[in-house]
């Protein structure tokens, strides 16, 4: 009796495993990270002792965000989906660099953000969440007012002044101050060396993940294969992010045989932009050649940042709402090739025009319903290593409705985004996509079936779904053959207890 209702336990449990085995979970890759981008000092006031000059009214002053209060929404962050951190520099500024820009030590934190103790804190709390860190590494220049400046024994250390009036001439970029802060002369060995040796302190004393660099294409390529040779010795996986300074394509091929492993890209970023912030765009231009350079699984996909306007903006200004235009935006974001940057705020469609009206205090008033999708896509990206890793294919473009398909180790995903003002149906042939299967939503919960060799989709305006393609379920030969045999198992069970039953009797 003993041995067949172990057989019985063993045979239920191996019925009950699916009978599709999902793709097995790998390492965590870069590609595979989702980010979520802070300016510190207007996200979260958590210490108020640190309020020094503070005035949250003044968008130019120090409005009182701090590394504590980054530490006390780690957990928000994390429930969204994101798997990383970015944060605006948090280098000690110069009077007035709420941004972190104005660097006057590459030794201190701003105190305005806590101490060097508590970044540490934020880094290990953070990688109890198993969340990366990323910092940005100021490298072009520094602060008017930096000691460096006025030392005479040190005036090689910079270009003489120049303000830059061609933004397209490469010499002018790297020599000229821009904005009138004091260039580095990066060709200098001296200076060269102290980057270095200060980005790789700092990985030392606070095992941050990795450097974001803004300005990547204010500074020789030359330094940055030196730079990122130190720097990647002193962490495995150390990764380097590189910010331009203007709304430009870099050459990503020679950025990333400098060491530099992400742009962002923020020609890119302006067709996302034109494409979603209203129905009925087109995605050809987000997919024109077919092919990207460099790799496109590592780009840095992002519709705003700290230097743009707000993509809510953009929203607003067409009349949209702008709860709609996100999600089908983020949808787009989180399931093609590339990393996506994610700028705080936009979870509450947070609004701003130009700087520093685009970086406004963070309100965690709730926006249930547009956290609620970041949330159920971010979750969605992590579980689906096909949308992070996999293959592209286009399948359908029309009139504001897109279609392409995502594949890896034997895992498809399908992709449907309706960014029209109409229900749309495309049809997917056996061509596209094997026969005899379904297609099960995981966002909207829709399941299409493939009859007489097609998939028939149906997806509403506004609206988007994201597909895993799998065997047909319902009742099989198989399945019904088990259920028998656990009821013949049921009945002799129940037999050898009856007759055990009136043996112990007699």
């Amino acid at each position: 009796m003993k041995k067949v209702t172990l057989f019985m336990i063993i045979f239920l449990l191996l019925a009950s495993l699916p009978a599709q085995a999902a793709v097995k979970k790998e390492k965590r890759l870069w590609q595979d990270e989702t980010v979520y981008s802070i300016m510190v000092d207007r996200f979260n006031d958590g210490d108020i002792t640190n309020d020094i000059d503070v005035n949250s009214k003044d968008p130019l002053a120090y409005n009182g965000g701090d590394f504590q209060g980054i530490i006390e929404k780690l957990d928000y962050i994390q429930a969204m989906g994101f798997t990383s951190i970015r944060l605006t520099p948090i280098f000690d500024n110069a009077k007035g660099g709420y941004h972190g820009y104005w660097v006057s030590d590459f030794y201190q934190t701003d105190e305005h953000f806590g101490t060097i103790k508590n970044f540490q804190k934020l880094v290990k709390e953070a990688h109890k969440r198993k969340m990366k860190v990323l910092i940005d590494f100021v490298t072009n220049n520094v602060a008017p007012s930096h000691p460096w400046v006025k030392d005479t024994s040190k005036q090689d250390w910079f270009h003489k002044e120049q303000q830059i009036l061609d933004k397209n001439n490469q010499v002018q970029l790297e020599n000229g101050w821009d904005d009138g802060l004091p260039d580095l002369n990066q060709d200098n060995p001296e200076v060269k060396s102290y980057l270095i040796e200060a980005a790789k302190w700092w990985i030392k004393k606070t095992d941050v993940d990795g450097y974001s660099l803004p300005g990547v294409n204010q500074v020789p390529l030359s330094f940055w294969s030196d730079f990122s040779n130190e720097v990647k010795q002193e962490k495995k996986d150390f990764f380097l992010m590189g910010i331009p300074s203007e709304k430009t394509q870099l050459d990503s091929e020679k950025y990333q045989n400098a060491g530099i492993d992400s742009l962002f890209d923020y020609s890119q970023s302006e067709k996302l932009r034109e494409a979603f912030a209203t129905t009925k765009q087109s995605f050809q231009p987000l997919h024109s050649d077919g092919k990207q350079e460099g790799n496109p699984e590592l780009r840095a996909n992002f519709f705003d940042d700290e230097y743009t306007e707000r993509f809510t903006n953009d929203i607003v200004d067409l009349r949209q709402f702008p709860g709609s235009r996100w999600k089908t935006a983020l949808t787009y974001l989180y399931t093609t090739p590339g990393i996506p940057i994610f700028y705080y705020g936009t979870e509450i469609a947070l609004i701003g025009g130009e700087i520093p009206d685009n970086r406004r205090q963070m309100n965690f008033r709730t926006e249930k319903e547009l956290i609620d999708y970041i949330t159920k896509i971010g979750e969605l990206r992590n579980q689906l290593p096909s949308l992070t890793r996999g293959t592209m294919e286009m399948l359908y473009d029309n009139g504001g409705m897109v279609v392409y398909k995502r594949v890896y180790n034997g895992e498809v995903s399908i992709i449907a985004i309706n960014n029209s003002k109409k229900s749309q149906k495309v049809i997917l042939t056996d061509k596209q996509l094997q026969d005899n299967k379904e297609l099960r939503g995981l966002l909207g919960g829709d399941l299409v079936r493939s009859h007489d060799h097609q998939y028939n989709l149906i997806v509403d305006r506004d609206n988007s779904e994201i597909y895993v393609l799998a065997d047909k379920s319902g009742i099989k030969v198989v399945h019904i053959a088990a259920l028998l045999l656990v009821i013949v198992l049921a009945v002799i069970f129940l037999f050898l207890v009856i007759k055990k039953g009136k043996k112990n009797k007699r």
